[in-house]
């Protein structure tokens, strides 16, 4: 039989569940000596279950080789397992099944505990890391009684203001990136204002983020000159310092920056960590973790041998790490605690991923994907980064991510025909939703709370695609942080063919962004906006903006080039205060706004929504909306379904 009528036939059997599953189990009461095939120990201690993921993985893969019929199926049972290096899962391990026993959530934590806690200085504990003074080991997060605790950082809020310019223009993502390449002196050098910083400065432990627009670099440091206040990293940032106009930067992991409880920093030149306890904690007590791994579960084929049908269901992860360097557009340069490559029609189910320094789940080059009812959480980098053709994302959980990278996008789902539907996403500060190649859909979403900290993103962010429908989805309070602004639904650049129906947005000024995209239809959406509201359209051509109802306290403001906006039929606009306008735009620069001359049968009216106070944006029987034959919305199920798919 050929290798890829083996792994077909191995596919076949776990989509169909044609044999009895072959169980392994994993145990903290285990040993790697018995076989696994019990889930306790036997009273004589001559067998019982395994105590590594590990054992169980080679295990299954000796069992089949010498003969057995799968499906096989490692049971992991309550306890927390330290694993010293991932779990590899590759094309022998295809129809395989990981997952926690019945009722039980096992945690796999990819580091190690930190003891030997000693007094540094009056309020400050310090404990021995072996290998950070020689850069054998690093870290940038640490995990106090299972929560990551903030690092020292300076200022203690807010951001500095550097001084270093650099004026080239950004020609756009499709237009080539910048109008010339920018040096490595421009990558790597930046000056700040004098009195920030001085002479204190450990160059060995200091690490920078250089705030861009829509993205940052965290950076280490070379040198340090005081006298000319100058600072050269030890890596190139993605943009050069004050690229976009923007001067804004952190400086983390300095002793210097210790200026609340709960704050910590790795000290490389002394070998230590050092800890300021919480009022109420004692160091004795405490469990202190750091990581030592990028990933905690691989699953790692080819294109000619992928891994196929693998599933990992029910587990808890967490303490990830992620490499020095500036992790580029989403943060997308980091691993995954659980991370796919070459894999075809592998689950991950019911998972809880939280506390890791890169990505929760990452993926490439792969096909068929599904990630289901997991919650991510805590992340450095994004909830989710996959690119995987034909797979689905539902009923996901997705929050609070980008604490060490705020350019992360909370699920960011590319891959063809992609299907993004009832997740809960929110609390993050760039991007909440992006991705979906041609032909995805993204439907019944509910997200809330993005672009907490960069700029030129939004809710639902796409781009460089054909044939994408957004539809039915709910995205509320995303507040304008400056910058290019934040959006609702975005469409970018070579956003071509799209069709946004259905939607609800509430509370985001920018309900509609659209750039450089062409023959998009947004039709029977509903926007609510508290103040001005601005639609608008620069570079795009061949819209259809129909059957909408938009609503603002303020004014509303059309902004397109005089193809943008091809037809504007069935509309219904209210402005409270009496202003809906036009903009001319020739580029990104516009001639004096006019009142919006309504056509095509759009109506300048209070739509009479049934009770907004309550949420409730259905029309009242009298609603102009339903003369115009605009379709209520059918928005109350976004988000996650209590009993998922």
């Amino acid at each position: 039989m050929t290798f890829r009528s083996a792994t077909c036939a191995l596919l076949l059997l776990y989509l169909t569940g044609a044999t009895t599953a072959m169980d392994l189990h994993v145990s903290p009461k285990g040993r790697d000596t018995w076989s696994g095939r019990r889930a306790t120990p036997r009273a004589d201690g001559t067998d019982g279950p395994l105590a590594t993921l590990a054992a169980a993985r080679d295990a299954a893969r000796a069992l089949r080789k010498g003969g057995a019929e799968g499906p096989f199926r490692i049971l992991v049972h309550e306890g927390r397992y330290f694993l010293s290096s991932p779990l590899e899962l590759g094309p022998e391990d295809s129809g395989l099944t990981v997952e926690a026993a019945t009722g039980k959530r096992p945690l796999l934590l990819g580091g190690r505990r930190v003891t030997g806690w000693v007094r540094d200085g009056e309020r400050f504990w310090s404990a021995p890391v072996s290998g950070t003074e020689t850069g054998a080991w690093d870290f940038r997060l640490l995990l106090v009684n299972g929560k990551p605790r903030p690092r020292a950082r300076l200022p203690e809020t807010g951001t500095f203001e550097h001084l270093t310019n650099f004026d080239v223009p950004w020609m756009s993502t499709t237009g080539g990136g910048w109008k010339r390449t920018p040096t490595e002196a421009e990558l790597t050098t930046m000056r700040y204002k004098p009195g920030d910083l001085g002479a204190w400065l450990e160059p060995r432990n200091a690490e920078i983020t250089v705030y861009h627009m829509w993205d940052e670099s965290v950076v280490g440091v070379k040198s340090h000159d005081p006298a000319t206040q100058t600072l050269v990293f030890s890596t190139p940032a993605g943009h050069p310092p004050g690229a976009f106009g923007v001067h804004r930067y952190v400086v983390w992991n300095v002793r210097e920056g210790l200026k609340a409880p709960g704050q910590w920093y790795l000290d490389r030149k002394a070998g230590r960590v050092v800890y300021w306890p919480l009022p109420g904690e004692s160091m004795g007590k405490l469990e202190v973790l750091a990581p030592s791994l990028e990933s905690l579960i691989t699953l790692k084929g080819t294109q000619s041998a992928p891994v196929l049908g693998l599933s990992i269901r029910g587990l808890e992860l967490s303490l990830t790490t992620t490499p020095l360097r500036a992790g580029g557009f989403g943060a997308g340069a980091f691993a995954g605690a659980v991370d796919l490559k070459g894999t075809r029609d592998c689950r991950l189910e019911a998972l809880s991923i939280h506390g890791v320094a890169g990505q929760g789940v990452g993926a490439d080059d792969s096909q068929g994907l599904r990630v289901a009812g997991c919650e991510l959480t805590e992340t450095g980098a994004c909830g989710i980064r996959t690119h995987a053709d034909d797979s689905l994302y539902e009923d996901n959980h997705v929050h609070h991510v980008g604490f060490l990278y705020p350019s992360a996008i909370a699920l960011w789902a590319g891959g063809r025909r992609a299907v993004i539907r009832h997740n809960e996403v929110h609390d993050t500060p760039y991007t909440a939703i992006s991705g979906a190649d041609d032909g995805s859909l993204v439907e019944a979403n509910l997200v809330y709370r993005a672009m907490q900290v960069l700029h030129d993103g939004g809710g639902i962010y796409l781009g460089g695609a054909k044939n994408v429908t957004v539809r039915g989805n709910v995205i509320r309070d995303i507040v304008d942080t400056g910058g290019y602004g934040a959006s609702a639904y975005y469409l970018d650049e070579q956003a071509d063919d799209y069709v946004v129906e259905g939607n609800l947005s509430i509370n985001v000024a920018m309900p509609c962004h659209n750039h450089m995209a062409h023959r998009n239809v947004i039709r029977n959406n509903v926007f609510v906006v508290k103040g001005d509201a601005r639609i608008d359209f620069p570079r795009c051509e061949g819209y259809r903006f129909q059957g909408n109802v938009v609503c603002a306290t303020g004014r509303i403001l059309f902004q397109s080039p005089d193809k943008g906006l091809a037809a504007m039929p069935n509309n219904v606009l209210f402005s409270q205060s009496g202003r809906v306008e036009m903009q001319l735009l020739q580029d990104y620069s516009g001639q004096e706004p006019r009142p919006l001359q309504p056509r095509e049968g759009t109506v300048l009216a209070d739509p009479l929504f049934r009770d907004p106070a309550k949420g409730d944006y259905g029309f009242a029987p009298n609603s102009p909306a339903l003369t115009l034959g605009i379709p209520e919305l059918r928005v109350s199920g976004a988000g996650r379904r209590k009993s998922g798919s």
